[in-house]
């Protein structure tokens, strides 16, 4: 039976739609992701392009908000921004909670080429610690 995990978020517009669709690409069946957030935001363009760069395809991807996970029972939530932490509802059953912080690349300021290099840079940190816990589950 797959373990099933939700990545929590202020907006659900970036890190945890990035951890939902890397963590279902990563974890070969083993794992069915989803994503919420707190104050749900549209999926942020960037976030799309991002992915997409390493052959996600998120161009369907839709926020959604906490109510979408109503009784539906979790193995894992993983909230990962501060503000949903503290934010974060009890779930049922017994549930894991996780805190990974990341920073919010929807916040970068510059140009385009700028901001752009923050969605990378954070998108390259959920891989990295997806893959750690990923081997962290396997023991």
């Amino acid at each position: 039976m797959p373990i099933q995990v939700l990545f929590l978020c202020t907006g659900n517009s970036a890190r945890s739609q990035m951890a939902e669709h890397i963590l279902n690409r990563l974890g070969g069946g083993r794992f069915i992701a989803a994503s919420a957030g707190t104050e749900p935001r549209p999926v942020h363009p960037m976030t799309v392009r991002a992915l997409a760069e390493i052959d996600i395809d998120a161009s369907q991807a839709e926020s959604k908000g906490l109510e979408t996970c109503a009784g539906r029972k979790f193995d894992y939530v993983i909230t990962v921004c501060d503000k949903a932490r503290d934010q974060c509802p009890t779930f049922p059953g017994d549930t894991r909670r996780i805190h990974w912080s990341f920073d919010d690349p929807a916040a970068a300021t510059g140009t385009e080429a700028e901001r752009l290099k923050v969605f990378q840079r954070i998108r390259g940190e959920i891989t990295t610690r997806i893959r750690t816990w990923i081997a962290a589950v396997d023991k």
